[in-house]
């Protein structure tokens, strides 16, 4: 199972997320499908952040393990609020159509 989890601190400002595991939603020896729009998106919103927005941030992936976490270095802009709710949006989306079994995105108030 993947989980998305979200960070926001106490004034609902995105501080960050965090994606863990792998989906398994695909039988053995199958493309995982719903892996690979999770990557998509969680790693289409990382590059648009970095080079579209020019958003500070400390990225860590380890791709064995599928992890992909991102720390917002400050307050990010109008534009790249809308690119992280973008994310969060589609992701809770997937989670919806194949499952909370495959994909849960949390919030975290940090």
């Amino acid at each position: 199972m993947t989980t998305v989890t979200v960070r926001k601190d106490h004034d609902q400002v995105y501080r960050g997320f965090t994606c863990t595991g792998h989906a398994d939603y695909a039988r053995r020896g199958q493309p995982d499908i719903l892996c690979a729009a999770i990557s998509a998106l969680v790693i289409g919103t990382v590059n648009s952040l970095e080079e579209l927005a020019g958003e500070k941030m400390t990225v860590v992936t380890e791709e064995t393990s599928g992890l992909i976490r991102c720390d917002f270095q400050g307050k990010l802009q109008e534009g790249s609020v809308l690119l992280v709710d973008a994310m969060v949006f589609n992701l809770e989306n997937l989670s919806r159509e194949y499952g909370e079994n495959y994909l849960q995105v949390k919030f975290e108030e940090v």
